[in-house]
């Protein structure tokens, strides 16, 4: 497990900061639960003993990473890179050795974005590995990449036919760019808008829509 890292309080949704030369696939954020509505509460009471249901902590280092913020309360994350499960220790700790996770779950709505991650967690224990069918393929992140990508060209002055270029290739904008159809520059004018919109703060709202 990691040590604690410094607390933030920009204007930003991580906890706590990551190093940005990192990658991504190695880089292991812990969102604010504010922003992550799959995010478990859990008390983390000591096991006594063998018992099936307990979790011991050392033995997750491949996935694991603890933080703990200026309150001493714990947040964690379990992550391949590709895939997270979100964990805040609201009673206890997960550095004292094995533990029985109690699931703070409460109401109907609330509890419904729980369900999914929860399912992910407890089969996670079972088989130590994040199951393809509990993370199911989102199609909308191939949007969201094109976005990024669009928001990159803009910062460094790219043009709207340049930066289709990257995200479409050549050979396309070089047939469909100036042909009969607006469809293609007008798909390039709506992803620069959205990813504009997505710079200004609307990624924040990305997770709370899955």
């Amino acid at each position: 497990m990691r040590g604690a890292l410094p607390t933030t309080r920009g204007s930003g949704g991580c906890i706590f900061a990551e190093d940005p030369t990192i990658a991504a696939p190695q880089a292991r954020l812990v969102w604010h639960a504010d922003l992550d509505p799959g995010t478990l509460a859990v008390e983390a009471v000591p096991a006594t003993g063998p018992d099936p249901d307990a979790i011991d902590p050392a033995g997750l280092g491949a996935w694991l990473t603890v933080v703990a913020d200026s309150d001493d309360r714990e947040h964690a994350v379990l992550s391949d890179g590709w895939h997270h499960i979100r964990l805040d220790i609201a009673t206890g700790t997960l550095s004292g050795g094995p533990v029985i996770l109690r699931y703070r779950l409460a109401g109907s709505v609330s509890a419904r974005a729980k369900l999914l991650p929860l399912r992910r967690l407890v089969d996670f224990s079972l088989h130590r590995r994040f199951a393809r069918s509990l993370f199911p393929a989102d199609p909308r992140i191939a949007r969201w990449l094109c976005a990024l990508q669009m928001h990159d060209g803009l910062a460094v002055g790219a043009s709207l036919r340049e930066i289709g270029e990257v995200i479409c290739g050549g050979a396309r904008v070089a047939a469909d760019w100036d042909g009969p159809s607006d469809s293609l520059r007008s798909r390039m004018r709506r992803l620069a808008r959205e990813a504009r919109r997505l710079s200004r703060g609307g990624w924040r709202a990305l997770m709370r829509r899955s």
